[in-house]
């Protein structure tokens, strides 16, 4: 990308002769890259990114948790490093290292955890670049979990575009159709970017009473199955609501919460099950 380059590709005057495409950057070396989308905010596609991170560094990966929701930075809050900041050296960016997780978050860049992170999108593809490019990862990690922003907007369009090598997504609805709709309309951006997809997860799938344990539909069920079926993509998982392990991310103990929550961790267990078997 050249210095005047102003990130608006449709705009662009070099008509195709921008060798941004072909450029190589740090993430790409990281073999595998897993893209959490989802079609609509509010489904805990953070959480479940986060989760998906900490079950994985549990069977032995060496993982790192890319949070690009640019606009809704929620991994520092959940895993309680909101207010600390990443440092840097003379090859770039270090990650934050957090229950042996290596994350990197534009939360963790900002002078307050409360201002508003305003940006065009140009602005933010350049922001993503930079992230891809000066990020110093290290050469022993496996996996790469990608937060993204609900929708098909301009990060995950550029993502899918710029990052090379073994990448894949995974998307997150909850079992109403008004969620459901979005993530069909995700699935297909996926088909149309030739981004393969691993499968669905549904949040949100029921709760779970803390005193007896007993499962509850609060909204509609079987959703995900739906899904399921209707886009051939296997349902990864069903993730019940467990309010004990709520409250843990709300204090920035979702680790702590995720390992101690009888309901929620077999499915994000079996979630990395799932991904190590088709990487083996």
């Amino acid at each position: 990308m050249s210095e005047n380059c102003s990130g608006n590709c449709s705009s662009c005057q070099s008509k195709g002769s921008c060798t941004d495409e072909k450029r190589e950057t740090r993430l790409d070396k990281i073999p595998h890259k897993i893209m959490v989308l989802s079609g609509k905010g509010g489904v805990g596609k953070s959480t479940v990114a986060a989760c998906l991170a900490v079950a994985l560094a549990r069977q032995g990966q060496k993982v790192a948790l890319l949070d690009v929701d640019f606009h809704g930075p929620s991994q520092p809050t959940l895993f309680g490093v909101a207010g600390k900041h990443l440092d840097g050296c003379e090859e770039g960016i270090l990650p934050l290292e957090v229950f042996g997780i290596r994350l990197v978050s534009i939360g963790l860049l900002l002078e307050n955890s409360d201002d508003a992170v305003i940006l065009r999108g140009p602005a933010k593809i350049g922001l993503l670049n930079q992230l891809f490019d000066e990020v110093v990862w290290g050469d022993d990690l496996d996996y790469v979990i990608l937060d993204f922003p609900p929708g098909t907007g301009d990060e995950a369009l550029s993502a899918c575009q710029s990052i090379k090598g073994d990448k894949s997504a995974i998307i997150v609805t909850t079992p109403q159709e008004v969620s459901l709709a979005d993530c069909r309309k995700c699935i297909d951006f996926c088909k149309k970017l030739q981004l393969p997809v691993l499968g669905i997860v549904e949040n949100m799938s029921c709760y779970v009473c803390p005193d007896c344990h007993k499962r509850h539909a609060l909204f509609s069920s079987g959703g995900g199955e739906s899904l399921s079926r209707q886009s051939g993509l296997p349902l990864l998982a069903s993730v019940p609501l467990d309010p004990e392990f709520l409250a843990a991310c709300d204090a920035g103990r979702l680790h702590q919460g995720l390992v101690s929550s009888f309901a929620v961790y077999p499915e994000m267990e079996k979630l990395a099950d799932t991904i190590l078997e088709k990487n083996a």
